[in-house]
């Protein structure tokens, strides 16, 4: 027993390098992402009007299937 917990032990820390490895690459991958251009005028009115419908559904307590129809209708009109 005593020689199965020391196996898993040196298993683990041989195999720790290789998940630092991991967690640094998936932290360079994020601040690429975060490096991306800034959003167009156009995708940001649009973000605005998303907004704006979002709220007016919100204040009339809209959920499911009657939110999803009145977000569409709004983005259109």
């Amino acid at each position: 027993m005593n020689k199965l917990m020391a196996g898993l032990c040196c298993l683990m820390l041989a195999a720790s390098p290789l998940a630092l490895a991991q967690e640094k690459s998936k932290a360079e991958g994020k601040q690429a992402a975060a490096a991306k251009k800034e959003p167009t005028e156009k995708q940001k009115a649009h973000q605005q009007k998303m907004k704006d419908c979002s709220k007016q559904a919100g204040d009339k307590k809209m959920k499911g299937d009657e939110r999803k129809k009145f977000m569409s209708g709004c983005l259109k009109g």
